[in-house]
């Protein structure tokens, strides 16, 4: 199986972040931009939140916020999971599932190397079934 290290040097280098003072707007136009649904909250290379559509939806649309005059800071989420560029995709996605996230930060001595999504490990299993059925088939036809 795959390891999240795989899966970043597949997507890239890129790490979309914003600082926790930004405005909520800020963050979500930045997410529609880049077509992501989560954005690591930095402050300077330390990791200090996360803050995701999710909690748009649940902290700022139904608690009556404004996007325009409120901070990252009142709606990120500051107890992340975080995993290890060696952690496998089998073992991410159970941690995903277990605790119903989408987004897990990526640490490598407890730098930020990367973000995986549901997405992104349910991407990587496809392919990892797709070349192993097309192994069978080139064996069972050979």
């Amino acid at each position: 199986m795959r390891s999240v290290k795989a899966i970043l040097n597949a997507k890239g280098p890129d790490i979309w972040s914003c600082a926790a003072d930004d405005t909520i707007f800020d963050a979500m136009k930045l997410m529609a931009e880049k077509n992501i649904g989560s954005l690591l909250v930095m402050d300077g290379d330390k990791l200090v939140g996360i803050v995701t559509e999710r909690d748009y939806a649940r902290k700022v649309i139904l608690e009556g916020k404004s996007s325009k005059n409120s901070a990252v800071n009142e709606v990120m989420t500051t107890h992340m999971l975080c995993v290890a560029p060696e952690r496998s995709v089998d073992e991410c996605m159970a941690l995903m599932t277990d605790k119903r996230l989408r987004h897990l930060p990526v640490l490598e001595k407890k730098k930020v190397v990367g973000v995986v999504s549901i997405g992104d490990l349910v991407k990587a299993v496809i392919n990892e079934q797709q070349f192993i059925i097309e192994q069978l088939q080139e064996y069972i036809t050979s």
